[in-house]
């Protein structure tokens, strides 16, 4: 398999002399947030954090994110936490894009995370992180409030890489649409999946998919133009784009690399009734 590479942001901010014209949009049914727009200017702290800052990029909000919440989180050498999660209803996804991540579950499993490693952490899990390494290290924390179902057990909490887990091509596209599955998209259990599609160049979606799930797309390499609702709209590697639920979408990959992202999506569960999706 091809080495892989991660685009994550490192910070900064922009001279004085930079043009204002930039990618953002900020829609009805869609956003763009351009990673030139993930400056140190924007970031955030979390309580009970050390060396730890980090880029907001989706959150519960009306007329935004309804079912999910996604970070872009950097934590220098000597920093982490021991209490890193406060909701005991969230489960969560972790990518390691750049560094090294040391993640501890249920207190005496340890895991060294490298580029490509990938987390699914069980609502209620004991789980810490810690980066032990010379270097910063950049991942994505995907959170979602679990939805229990009478009858259905909570799935368990795993740690893998993405280099371990065969792509599954969309049939009838010659290899040139893919999609790193981590979980079986058949087990009830999870009520979220967290994929990586990959499109080669040239690759394309063949028509503009209009469906319940809500997405959070992190382009992690290459290029592309992305149809959003009515729009076509060229995005690159550390590009992030939310859809609402039934917002249209296709694209078209036509950089001279693979075009690659990260994938949330809400699945497996019956709609909520009443208005916003929440119950009456």
């Amino acid at each position: 398999m091809a080495e892989r590479t991660y685009w994550a942001t490192h910070g900064g901010h922009p001279p004085q002399t930079d043009l204002l014209t930039d990618r953002a949009m900020f829609r009805e049914a869609y956003a763009v947030i351009p990673r030139g727009t993930q400056r140190d200017i924007v970031t955030s702290n979390l309580p009970l954090w050390e060396g730890t800052r980090l880029w907001v990029l989706a959150r519960p909000l009306t007329g935004f994110a309804e079912t999910f919440s996604q970070y872009l989180m950097e934590v220098s050498p000597g920093g982490g936490s021991d209490s890193p999660e406060d909701d005991p209803g969230a489960e969560a996804v972790l990518f390691v894009m750049e560094g090294e991540l040391t993640l501890t579950v249920r207190g005496d499993e340890h895991h060294a995370m490298a580029p490509g490693g990938y987390a699914f952490l069980a609502p209620g899990e004991q789980w810490t992180v810690r980066n032990h390494a010379a270097e910063p290290v950049r991942f994505m924390w995907i959170r979602k409030a679990y939805q229990r179902v009478e009858g259905v057990d909570v799935p368990e909490s795993f740690v893998t890489n993405e280099q371990d887990v065969a792509p599954t091509p969309m049939p009838d596209t010659d290899g040139k649409w893919a999609t790193t599955r981590f979980v079986d998209p058949n087990d009830v259990r999870h009520d979220m999946h967290v994929t990586i599609v990959t499109f080669q160049p040239g690759g394309l979606i063949p028509f503009a998919e209009t469906h319940v799930m809500e997405h959070g797309l992190y382009v992690l390499e290459g290029q592309a133009v992305y149809r959003l609702n009515e729009d076509w709209v060229e995005v690159q590697a550390g590009d992030f784009m939310w859809l609402r639920a039934f917002c249209p979408q296709a694209c078209y990959a036509g950089g001279p690399r693979p075009f690659r992202y990260l994938l949330y999506k809400d699945v497996n569960r019956h709609v909520r009734l009443g208005l916003g999706g929440m119950h009456r």
